[in-house]
């Protein structure tokens, strides 16, 4: 491994001030509660979400009176905001609970750092949606209960009114039929911009929205055999392709470089008339649509529809001293009745077919099935390596700079050189 790569995983971590203690975190968190029983805590990021953590809790208390419970698992959640903070924090004091909740990304720079221990469960993952299950250096380290699906929202009668088909699983739109979309649409006269592509949000929105388009293209956010450099992959002629496309549909007038804050609501409002968005706004564009709506896939741009892989999991840290207990708790709440109680929760889709044959919007036939489709056929995880966070980061500044007007080899050379030491 290159020094500059080593330095990049050492700043990936978040505080690199706290690398140096990460030896710490073989202390887990277990305890003994009044009636002699086992209790081991469990960290989840859902403190601001209360259907989500209303739900989680469901699973907990359901295992806890179950009778057969090899511990009694004590929920303890934290803000997002501050949860991966709160868990490199922890690392370094040596106070890490049994059980944590990772954005899937983060899954591999969690691994490396030692925070997390391969899983051993009874449950049978290989019935998941591929993008639910984590892993790295062949280990798998975390599973998740669901996942999201970018996508393509528009009404049917703008579609009509335009002369644009609905693109389909079967047919998507080309690179082409998108920009003769785009065109009817503004036509139209009835938007400023006909499309919202999500361009105010931030973090990790910015890689997970916009890598699977540089992705179909055909470049990538790094070169995935060895994750050593992103040299001819990040800033070759493809990526800036890509780039020059992507700052097109605002140079061409069809988006803006910097949406409105929510762009669901503003599509709802019709202030567009096409909305990139994820399977989370489903429920609520049906609600105000109706049959209306209609759920595409997003563009084909030339090798397939891209769409960003892995949601929130949950995974048992290298330190618990009831790992066992840990590792039975995880198996049981992956039952597909768990699952299904989550996913209705959340709106979001379902980590296996039994679980959502329990939901009728998942089930065979269902309005939201296409979502199961999409992640089936066009998830692409992001770059399995401890890197992740870095890479991240930086290729977000590249999108903002790139919608600003930087000019986008210059760009992107600069973000690859942050990787390895030479992409000119």
């Amino acid at each position: 491994m290159n020094k500059r790569f080593t330095r990049i995983l050492a700043t990936s971590i978040a505080a690199a001030a706290l690398v140096g203690s990460l030896g710490a975190c073989g202390k887990g968190s277990a305890s003994a509660t009044s009636d002699g029983a086992s209790e081991i805590t469990m960290w989840t990021h859902n403190a601001g979400n209360p259907e989500e953590l209303a739900a989680i809790k469901a699973v907990v208390d359901s295992y806890n009176k179950s009778g057969a419970a090899k511990a009694q698992i004590k929920v303890q959640a934290f803000p997002q905001e501050s949860y991966n903070d709160s868990v490199v924090s922890a690392a370094a004091a040596g106070k890490l609970p049994c059980i944590v909740d990772i954005d899937g990304p983060n899954v591999p720079n969690w691994a490396w750092a030692k925070y997390l221990t391969p899983l051993k469960l009874s449950a049978d993952l290989s019935k998941n949606l591929p993008s639910t299950v984590a892993k790295w250096e062949g280990e798998t380290y975390a599973v998740g209960y669901y996942d999201v699906a970018l996508a393509m929202m528009a009404r049917a009668s703008d579609l009509k009114a335009a002369g644009v088909r609905v693109a389909t699983v079967e047919k998507p739109w080309t690179k082409e039929e998108f920009q003769d979309a785009l065109t009817k649409l503004k036509a139209l006269g009835k938007w400023q911009y006909p499309l919202d592509m999500g361009t105010a949000g931030s973090g990790e929105w910015l890689p997970y929205g916009y890598s699977p388009f540089l992705q179909s293209f055909g470049a990538d956010l790094i070169n995935r055999d060895g994750f050593q450099s992103a040299d001819g992959t990040l800033n070759g002629d493809k990526a800036v392709a890509w780039a020059e496309w992507f700052r097109g549909l605002a140079d061409q007038g069809f988006m803006a470089k910097k949406s409105g804050k929510d762009s669901t609501q503003d599509f709802l409002n019709n202030k567009s008339g096409l909305l990139y968005t994820g399977s989370w706004a489903a429920d609520k564009a049906r609600k105000a649509l109706g049959k209306d709506l209609v759920v595409m896939p997003t563009v084909d741009l030339g090798n397939g529809p891209k769409i960003g892989g892995a949601s929130w999991q949950w995974g048992v840290t290298s330190g618990c001293k009831n790992a066992d207990a840990a590792m039975d708790y995880l198996s049981y709440s992956l039952k597909p009745e768990n699952l299904a109680a989550v996913a209705k929760a959340t709106g979001t889709i379902p980590a296996t077919d039994a679980a959502a044959a329990l939901l009728p919007a998942f089930a065979e036939g269902g309005a939201n099935r296409i979502f199961m489709e999409f992640s089936r056929n066009y998830a692409v995880m992001r770059p399995e390596t401890p890197a992740y966070p870095f890479i991240a980061t930086e290729y977000g500044k590249a999108v903002q700079d790139i919608l600003a007007g930087a000019d986008p080899k210059t760009v992107l050379d600069k973000a690859c050189l942050l990787y390895t030491s030479r992409c000119v």
